[in-house]
């Protein structure tokens, strides 16, 4: 297998040879119509979709480029977007869904929002990446600093991943050790030390770990259960004075939402501090002194732009109070509605993150998260589609509202679930 690397103006691409694995034969075209149930009428037509994905799947690893765009844990195939406007987006079918994806929690208020578009056009009028400083990144450092409290410096990277890299290469250069703590379910990123019992496209995917990951990259990387005092209590008797850091989701969305318990947090604060680790809370890093980090495209005036306009609109007054009035409405009205037709359901929120399992319950970690029936979650997630409703593709994943979900997108999506459970 041959990889080659091309970076271009906007982003960074791989491109794979796999005629080594495989010979490349093309996959009969299907068109697909999905009926979730034989008591409604109701049918999503996905022919577009369909014909867009096979095709995809010969130029693609999977025909996608993040493992839980497959739909891989609730069967059939993924439907392929057009177009995205405030709480809407429509498939390449003509489809329309209300989204509770929002781009995995970014979309914060509202796709395609009028404000954020007029100004990346005043920015992509002057060029779309230096690959040198502007200003631009003063300002939004400026304003994430004022927003966080406990920041103090910033660095900006183009994902996740790069931002759990750096943190933990940062860990082990400031305190002089090498093992960390991870939590069971908890994603950080695509790095070959963090690969250990991850949850989202991993658990998707039914993979403990991930093929390609050697025993020598994970050595250092210690496991503990979410919320769980006394095993991360031990994992630091046995290994005094080795551990780096302890790294965490401060509220998991990869193995569905979990918020911690009562004090967790707060003792995770402390047994780092008494231990002279440090405590990272998932991709808020700032590298600083001889530990090199670096990325071509860091800090580009297209997401410092975004960046600004959407940190205005949220530092607005009532702007987390509505996130979390329709959010809580939202969970409640879908968690009764399981209830009310017989289903086990839990589930809760803070503020526009929520998320629900088909299980009696509680959840505190991803052990318990697994005891849900994905096998029902599949089938309400179809059923909510065809009834215009798009959420996570996986039961172990978060969804977000934004600040472009109005009250009628609520009471219709409270609607569609008690349909839809009624006749699952």
């Amino acid at each position: 297998m041959t990889a080659a690397a091309a970076v271009s103006g906007v982003g960074l691409t791989l491109g794979v040879s796999t005629s080594a694995v495989r010979s490349r034969s093309r996959s009969p075209l299907v068109t697909m119509a999905v009926s979730v149930d034989e008591k409604t009428n109701k049918s999503l037509t996905l022919s577009k979709s369909q014909e867009a994905f096979t095709a995809a799947k010969e130029l693609m690893p999977g025909g996608v480029n993040s493992p839980v765009r497959a739909f891989k844990s609730v069967g059939g195939q993924p439907i392929v977007i057009d177009s995205v406007k405030g709480s809407r987006m429509r498939d390449i079918d003509g489809n329309e869904y209300i989204d509770y994806v929002g781009s995995w929690g970014p979309a914060i208020i509202g796709h395609a929002d009028d404000q954020v578009l007029a100004a990346l056009s005043e920015t992509m009028k002057k060029g779309t990446s230096f690959g040198a400083p502007c200003l631009l990144e003063n300002s939004l450092a400026e304003m994430v600093i004022s927003a966080v409290p406990s920041i103090e410096m910033v660095r900006f990277v183009n994902s996740g991943t790069e931002a759990c890299m750096g943190v933990l290469r940062l860990a082990r250069a400031y305190t002089g050790n090498e093992k960390i703590i991870k939590f069971e379910g908890c994603y950080h990123g695509h790095a070959d030390p963090f690969l250990v019992k991850a949850g989202s496209g991993v658990a998707t995917l039914g993979l403990p770990d991930s093929p390609g990951v050697p025993k020598a990259a994970t050595f250092e990387t210690l496991i503990a259960p979410f919320n769980d005092f006394s095993a991360v209590e031990k994992l630091f008797e046995d290994n005094k004075g080795e551990i780096a850091a302890v790294i965490l989701e401060p509220v998991v969305g990869n193995s569905g939402f979990i918020p911690p318990k009562p004090d967790f947090l707060s003792f995770l604060r402390k047994i780092t501090k008494d231990n002279n680790s440090l405590l990272v809370f998932d991709e808020m890093v700032a590298p600083a002194g001889p530990m090199y980090q670096a990325g071509t495209l860091s800090g580009n005036p297209l997401a410092m732009t975004a960046g600004i306009q959407t940190l205005k609109r949220i530092k607005e007054p009532g702007t987390y109070e509505y996130l979390d009035k329709i959010t809580g409405e939202l969970v409640r009205g879908i968690i009764e509605a399981g209830q009310k037709a017989g289903h086990a359901i839990c589930g809760g929120h803070i503020s526009g993150m929520f998320g629900f399992f088909f299980t009696e319950g509680p959840v505190y970690n991803f052990a318990d998260a697994k005891k849900s029936d994905t096998a029902k979650f599949a089938r309400f997630y179809w059923g909510m589609l065809a009834e215009g409703v798009y959420l996570a593709p996986s039961q172990f994943e978060a969804g977000f509202t934004s600040l472009a979900h109005s009250p009628d997108d609520i009471k219709k999506t409270i609607a569609a679930a008690e349909k839809v459970f009624r006749e699952i």
